[in-house]
């Protein structure tokens, strides 16, 4: 599987994201959720240039030109409700695109271990399309799965591009491993080395829907 790692490189991209995990930064929801949105805008650029293109003659007041223009529009879905910003990010650049939404959650039992549930798929046809599965964290990789599979109900895609912000490198490994046989690509902003007994990512950013949105229940 062949995976992009953004902050291995010196780019804009890593004041982004070191605005994401800055706790002094961090207390500015409205500037979390910009932050995840133009590193969306990043991550969707570099996924364009991997697209199918083809040549277009563009009318223009003094003539014609010719233009390459991507030749398919791909499907956005993300895992509600912390990929909404990293969402409209992408939705930004590809703003034709069809969009999914799936609803996934951690679901804790009375020894503090959880499960992963799937409630709520709203999606368009996948079928032969290019689809953009987005997360802002990928921890232990079983979200990205589970939605994956859900989303095949919908369709089997051409070819899936997972974007992540943060990575755990476990979760980096669960995930070339899963999907080691299928047409999927990896893009990461950075990867980090632990999970906590909580799967949380150390050093993380902590609960990217709760700084984005508020604590919940």
């Amino acid at each position: 599987m062949q995976t992009t790692i953004f902050n291995q490189e010196q780019s804009i991209f890593n004041r982004f994201i070191a605005e994401i995990r800055d706790t002094s930064i961090q207390t500015d929801p409205m500037r979390f959720r910009r932050n995840i949105e133009r590193m969306g805008e990043i991550l969707a650029y570099e996924v364009s240039k991997t697209l199918p293109y083809e040549e277009k003659q563009i009318t223009t007041p003094l003539g014609v030109a010719p233009e390459k223009v991507p030749s398919e529009e791909v499907v956005i879905a993300s895992i509600l409700r912390a990929g909404l910003p990293l969402h409209q990010g992408i939705l930004n650049y590809f703003d034709r695109a069809e969009n999914a939404f799936v609803s996934a959650y951690r679901k804790y039992n009375e020894k503090g271990d959880f499960d992963i549930h799937i409630e709520y798929i709203s999606s368009p046809s996948l079928d032969d399309k290019i689809v953009l599965l987005s997360d802002p964290m990928l921890a232990t990789g079983t979200s990205i799965e589970l939605a994956y599979k859900a989303l095949l109900h919908r369709g089997k895609p051409k070819h899936v591009h997972i974007v992540s912000l943060i990575a755990s490198e476990a979760g980096v490994k669960y995930v070339q491993d899963i999907f080691k046989d299928e047409p999927v690509t990896l893009w990461l902003g950075a990867v980090d080395a632990e999970l906590n007994s909580k799967s949380y990512i150390i050093p993380g950013i902590g609960d990217a829907g709760d700084l984005a949105y508020g604590s919940k229940i």
